[in-house]
Order: structure tokens, then C-alpha cells, then sequence
């Protein structure tokens, strides 16, 4: 059990193993023994492995088995097979940790997901979509203004989200998969808050069409329609920017991005998709934005970044209830006990503030 996690361990962290024994002073060949299960390392050799890799020594000993369950990675072929490995490796160490915790709370706080009964059974055309967004919204009691904080809207649903550092260039777009029959959701930790957020719709919208397009259509295209219906349903378009256009403005954009969360370069795609832009009007603006190198970074100021929250959740529900205790939260949180405890009682933020 230890070798298999050292070499997930190890994985996560993107370290080859003579990279890891560089950094650990421990032969390669002898962390290669430890992973094959032919040697069991000292204490003193766990110890110096889990400074090198990032994790606290009882990581070792945390019963693992879980398996992700239909990964699906967009732009897959894009990235290296060995950064999808450090990722996928990242995202079932913090599964680990969600699961475990989850088991120490006697009742369920973690809704299953499902989708809801009333949302149209057949989307025959992408401009379905439009009403099927709409729909689950009203069903999930959303309205039809922006989406504050979506990690929170889908959690409380039943989709696990997590966040994981991406490989160098970018390429990585996000995961989607399964674990005991939950969905999960990974997303870059270091992405604008705007790329995130479409990235957790459009995955969203692969599970909702799920079982509901013609079969014509295409599912990319779909979940890419669905997620910017999602975020800026349809009526409050046109509200926003009318009816027709022949230009739209860039600050204008820049205005709408910041109250939806929904980049500059999708804006342009939904008023495209209703109507609101001619197409001709559309490919002037694209030819715009790319003379201007807005289409690899926009203008105005990032949306901000998301972070799951649910985790965080459980686990102070979890020690409120003395169901865990202080060390093993900290544990589970993947910190040291002093920097938990510190944290726990907002310590150093009384500090800042009496300075």
C-alpha cells in the first residue's frame, strides 16, 4: 500500500523518480523498490519523501482504491500523457480526502446529483438549448441573473468540484469523470475565473444533454451553447444588448463580462447565437480582437477566480461536531497542525487587524 502511494504521490507532484530522489537525497532505485512493494521505506525515509513530495507522512498510510470513472478530457490530445497522469494522480488524492471525510459525518450532507424530471426529453437543434438552460435554472431556483459563485451552485447539487495545477502552454481545458456515481468536475486552480466558470457549465451541460440530442447534432458544440445559456440565459441578452447590432463595444463587453462572469470572446458567441450580431458583424469583431491579440488575452480586468468550498464545509462542520479532531482535519486538509490551528481560530487575521 505505501509503494502505490508514494508512486501516486509522486505522480501528482510531476516528479520523474530520479527528479524525486534528487530532491529527497533517496536513490531512484530505491524509491523504485518502495513503489514495486520489493522494499519498505524507514520512517526517516517517509518523512524525507513527504517533504519532497508535498504531503504529510500519514498520507501514506490513507487507504486508497478509488478509481476515476469515465475521464473525458477536452482537447485531450493536446496534452502530454504524463501531465495528464500528474492530474488525474492530483485530483483522486484530494477524492481521497473528500471521500474519507465524508464517511466520518454519520448523516448525508451531500445531495446525490440528478437531473430534473420536468427539462425537456428531446433537443432536436442547438437553439433548444436556450429553453433547456432556462428551465434548469428555474428548477434549481437560480433565476435569471448572474450566477455569483457557480463552484457553489453545483456542489450543493451533487457535483464534486476540484481544482488542480495545470500543465505549462495552457492546454489543458478540463476533466470530467465519475466516482461512485458522482460527478466530478476538474478545472485549472491558476485559470481566470471566467474560464473556469464556462468550463464547469459546458461540463454541466454534458451531463443535462446527456440521452437528449439528435443524433446530428454535435455533443461539443452542444455543451459549448448550453454553457453560455447557462451563464447569460437568452431573455437577459437581448435585455442587455438588444434585439439587433451592427458593433458592439469593447468596454461594453468589458462591463458584461464583469457582471456574468462570461469572457469577452463568449459574449460575442451568444450575441452570434441569438441573432443579436449578423454574421458578417461577428467576423469583423473576431478580426478585431485578434489584430488586437484580445483572442489569447482580453483587455479588461480577469473575472475573478472560484474556488470549491464544500470541503471546507464538511470538514469545520465534521471538528464543530468533534467528529474529527484538531490533528486529523489538519490532516485531511493537507496542512501542518500549528498552520490548521492558526487558521481555525483566524489567528493571524486578528493579528493583521490589531497592527
Amino acid at each position: 500500500m505505501i509503494g502505490q502511494r508514494i508512486k501516486q504521490a509522486r505522480a501528482a507532484a510531476g516528479l520523474s523518480l530520479r527528479a524525486l530522489s534528487a530532491q529527497a537525497g533517496v536513490s531512484h532505485t530505491a524509491i523504485a523498490k518502495y513503489e514495486q512493494g520489493d522494499a519498505t521505506p524507514s520512517s526517516e525515509v517517509l518523512l524525507t519523501l513527504s517533504k519532497a513530495l508535498g504531503v504529510r507522512v500519514e498520507y501514506f498510510f490513507r487507504a486508497g482504491g478509488i478509481e476515476l470513472q469515465g475521464v473525458e478530457y477536452r482537447k485531450q490530445a493536446r496534452v502530454p500523457q504524463k501531465a495528464l497522469r500528474r492530474i488525474e494522480a492530483a485530483t483522486l488524492e484530494q477524492l481521497e480526502r473528500f471521500l474519507e471525510l465524508q464517511e466520518l459525518i454519520p448523516q448525508r450532507l451531500v445531495r446525490p446529483f440528478s437531473v430534473p424530471a420536468n427539462l425537456p426529453t428531446r433537443i432536436a437543434t442547438l437553439d433548444a438549448i436556450e429553453d433547456l438552460a432556462l428551465a434548469l435554472r428555474s428548477a434549481w431556483g437560480l433565476g435569471r441573473n448572474p450566477i455569483p459563485v457557480l463552484c457553489d451552485s453545483l456542489e450543493e447539487r451533487g457535483i464534486l468540484v476540484f481544482q488542480v495545477e495545470t500543465p505549462a502552454g495552457g492546454q489543458f481545458d478540463g476533466l470530467a469523470a465519475k466516482v461512485q456515481d458522482m460527478p466530478v468536475v476538474v478545472v485549472g486552480r491558476d485559470w481566470p475565473g471566467d474560464r473556469q466558470r464556462f468550463t464547469l457549465a459546458h461540463e454541466l451541460g454534458h451531463l443535462v444533454l446527456d440521452g437528449r440530442l439528435a443524433p446530428e447534432l454535435d455533443e461539443e458544440k452542444a455543451a459549448h451553447r448550453f454553457a453560455g445559456a447557462f451563464l447569460a440565459p437568452k431573455p437577459e441578452v437581448i435585455k442587455e444588448l438588444g434585439a439587433t447590432r451592427t458593433r458592439l463595444e469593447p468596454r461594453e463587453l468589458c462591463v458584461l463580462k464583469a457582471a456574468y462572469g462570461l469572457s469577452m470572446a463568449a459574449w460575442l458567441f451568444r450575441a452570434r447565437d441569438l441573432g443579436v450580431l449578423s454574421e458578417h458583424a461577428y467576423i469583423q469583431h473576431q478580426k478585431l480582437f485578434r489584430s488586437r491579440a484580445w483572442h489569447k488575452r482580453e483587455p479588461c480586468d480577469p473575472y475573478p477566480r472560484e474556488a470549491p468550498q464544500l470541503f471546507s464545509q464538511l470538514l469545520f462542520h465534521a471538528l464543530a461536531e468533534d467528529l474529527v479532531t484538531e490533528s486529523k482535519a489538519a490532516e485531511l486538509m493537507g496542512m501542518s497542525t500549528m498552520d490548521f490551528h492558526a487558521m481555525r481560530h483566524m489567528e493571524r487575521a486578528d493579528a493583521a487587524a490589531h497592527q
